[in-house]
């Protein structure tokens, strides 16, 4: 539950300057990403607190396979909103990328 509350706060920081700046602003920064559109996708990395990792990304196209390789490595969904999660990993070190290539992030470390 602590994890979620992280990540809660974390993407409060980036809500809270688009609802700043309008409601029409803010409309647009919570929408997901139209196809062809440039990405605003990021990802990151958090210790749980079990000692194991936990990787997270926004700003995806809805519903589309991402892969993750690293530490780990695997293949994820994103959801309707363009998110993905996944916990109990082992290692911090990360590089996502949509499966058509177009996107290629390395992964930050959050620390809390």
């Amino acid at each position: 539950m602590m994890n979620r509350t992280r990540r809660l706060a974390a993407l409060a920081f980036l809500v809270a300057p688009a609802l700043a700046v309008g409601p029409a602003m803010a409309a647009h920064a919570s929408a997901t990403i139209a196809p062809g559109a440039a990405s605003r996708a990021a990802c990151h990395v958090e210790t749980e607190s079990n000692g194991k990792y936990h990787l997270w990304g926004v700003g995806f196209p809805s519903h589309t396979k991402v892969t993750y390789s690293g530490s780990a490595s695997g293949t994820v969904s994103t959801d309707k909103s363009g998110r993905f999660d996944i916990g109990g990993l082992s290692g911090s070190k990360f590089v996502v990328k949509t499966g058509d290539g177009k996107t290629k992030l390395t992964c930050t470390e959050v620390h809390h």
